[in-house]
């Protein structure tokens, strides 16, 4: 696996579900607070084709899933 981020919000659940479930099996990320950081929010757009759903999962600069198994916030 490479390189690893987590785009969400400190309100979404799911964000802190996938949050949870990426720390238990050990895998390291760098989180980004998309509500807090404007830089983090224009980002994930970018990478997502404007999609306002969190939490979005990236590898290598590559979006993995967005959302939680099937389940999202909208920012």
């Amino acid at each position: 696996m490479g390189r690893v981020e987590l785009f969400g919000t400190k309100t979404c659940p799911y964000t802190a579900e996938l949050r949870e479930e990426l720390r238990w099996r050990g895998v390291e990320f760098a989180e980004y607070d998309v509500e807090a950081d404007p830089e983090a929010r224009r980002r994930m757009l970018e990478l997502t084709g404007g999609v306002r759903t969190v939490p979005v999962l990236v590898e290598d600069g590559r979006v993995v899933e967005i959302g939680w198994k099937g389940r999202g916030c909208f920012i």
